[in-house]
C-alpha cells in the first residue's frame, strides 16, 4: 500500500505543480472547481445523501461559485469574506470533534449540519485557492508554498508516526495519528515553508510571520484530516471513496487542503508576504 500510495502521489504532485506555475488563475479555479467539487459529491455520500438529492445539493454550490465571480467584477470582498467564513467554521470544527458523538447515530440535525459544514469547508478553500493564486507578485509560487506545507506535513506525519508514534492523538477519531507524527508533520512543513517561501520571494523580515502562519497552517490541516476522519467515522467507512489507488478517494487527499488553504490566505492578506 505504502509503494502504491508513493506511485500514485508521484503522478500526482507533478501534474498538480504544472498546473499551479502554468495555467492561469481562471482555467486553475475551475480544475480546481472539479476537483473540489468531487470532493463535495464524496462528502455527501458520507453524510448519507445520494440520488437525486446529492447531485442537486452538488449543482447548488457550483452555482454559488459561479455566483461569487460573478458578483466580485474585479473586487476580493466576496472572497476575503468567505475566507473568513471559512476560518470561522474550522474553529467551530474543534468543538464537534470534542463531541465527537454528535452525528453518530444519523440524527436530522447533524445531518442537516454535516451538509451546511460541506459547503462551508468547500467553497472557502476554493476562494482561498483563487485569491492567493490571483495574488501579485508571484501568487502561483504562494500557492504553491501553502499547498507544499500541507503536503509536506502530511507526508512528514505518515512517515514519522510510522516510525516513532507511540501516543494517540485523537484515538476515537483517528486511532492511526499520533502526537510524534504530528510534530514530525510540523517540523517538514516548516522546513518546506522556508524553502517555497524562498523561491516565492519571502523577505527576511517577514520570514518569521511566515513560519507562524506555516505552523497555523498546518494544525488546520491536521483538524481538516481529523474532520474528515469523523464523518467516515459515523458512516463506517474506510474511505470517502476509490479513485485514487493508495489514497482512497479525492476527499482523503484533500480534506487537509479544505482547512488549510483558508488560514494560509488569511495569514497571507494579514502579514502581507
Amino acid at each position: 500500500m505504502t509503494k502504491t500510495r508513493v506511485i500514485a502521489a508521484l503522478i500526482m504532485a507533478p501534474a498538480a505543480i504544472c498546473a499551479i506555475l502554468l495555467l492561469p488563475t481562471q482555467w486553475l479555479v475551475a480544475a480546481a472547481a472539479l476537483v473540489f467539487l468531487t470532493g463535495l459529491w464524496e462528502w455527501l455520500k458520507l453524510t448519507g445523501v445520494d440520488g437525486l438529492p446529492r447531485t442537486v445539493l452538488l449543482v447548488l454550490n457550483l452555482l454559488l461559485m459561479v455566483l461569487l465571480v460573478w458578483a466580485s467584477a474585479g473586487s476580493t470582498v466576496l472572497f476575503q469574506l468567505a475566507i473568513l467564513v471559512g476560518v470561522g467554521f474550522w474553529m467551530a470544527a474543534l468543538l464537534w470533534l470534542r463531541f465527537f458523538n454528535f452525528g453518530a447515530q444519523g440524527e436530522a440535525s447533524a445531518r442537516m449540519l454535516k451538509l451546511a459544514a460541506a459547503t462551508l469547508a468547500i467553497v472557502p478553500a476554493w476562494t482561498a485557492l483563487a485569491l492567493i493564486h490571483a495574488s501579485e507578485p508571484a501568487g502561483n509560487r504562494w500557492l504553491l508554498t501553502a499547498l507544499a506545507i500541507v503536503w509536506a506535513a502530511d507526508s512528514g506525519a505518515y512517515f514519522a508516526g510510522r516510525a516513532f508514534g507511540k501516543h494517540k492523538l485523537a484515538p476515537r477519531v483517528s486511532p492511526n495519528k499520533t502526537v510524534e507524527g504530528l510534530l514530525g508533520g510540523l517540523v517538514a512543513g516548516l522546513l518546506t515553508a522556508c524553502v517555497f517561501g524562498w523561491i516565492a520571494g519571502v523577505q527576511l523580515s517577514d520570514l518569521g510571520w511566515l513560519l507562524l502562519v506555516a505552523t497555523v497552517t498546518v494544525l488546520a490541516s491536521v483538524l481538516g484530516d481529523l474532520f474528515e476522519s469523523l464523518l467516515k467515522r459515523h458512516a463506517g467507512a474506510k474511505d470517502s471513496g476509490h479513485l485514487i489507488p493508495g489514497h482512497g478517494g479525492v476527499l482523503d487527499r484533500i480534506d487537509g487542503v479544505l482547512a488549510a488553504l483558508p488560514v494560509f490566505a488569511l495569514g497571507k492578506e494579514i502579514f502581507g508576504f
